[in-house]
């Protein structure tokens, strides 16, 4: 599979407070099955699959990290080919890195952005494709 191009629409997640209930609604409504996957620091990221392709993700959101008082919400990452070179423009062009590049094992190398006008989004240089 190719990896996704520079400036697209890489992934999708839900960030929400009820995991098990999205995770319920989106069952029954798109028929999707999950895989948990463990993430660094612990707790559980929910890989959402229809049939065998990986095609979004369910984050929980927990009191007291930084989420208190959003709502649940899909998010969105465009993938990036060197994020951080990207994210060094990203001042000089009016907006703000919200959350400095982290890196997540295997998976790649993200950062949240908050553009121009204020919209907020998910910037990734894949490691690999889903």
């Amino acid at each position: 599979m190719a990896m996704t191009a520079h400036g697209a629409f890489h992934w999708n997640e839900l960030m929400t407070w009820s995991p098990d209930e999205a995770r319920a609604f989106y069952a029954e409504t798109l028929g999707w099955a999950y895989d948990a996957v463990p993430m660094a620091g612990g707790g559980t990221y929910t890989l959402c699959k229809a049939g065998e392709t990986a095609v979004a993700g369910i984050f929980e959101m927990k009191p007291g990290t930084g989420f208190d008082g959003v709502p649940d919400h899909w998010f969105a990452y465009i993938a990036v080919d060197d994020i951080d070179a990207r994210l060094a423009t990203v001042e000089a062009a009016g907006g703000e890195v919200r959350r400095p590049a982290f890196d997540v094992p295997d998976v790649g190398r993200f950062a949240v952005v908050r553009d121009k006008a204020g919209g907020i989004v998910g910037w990734v240089t894949p490691a690999r494709e889903w």
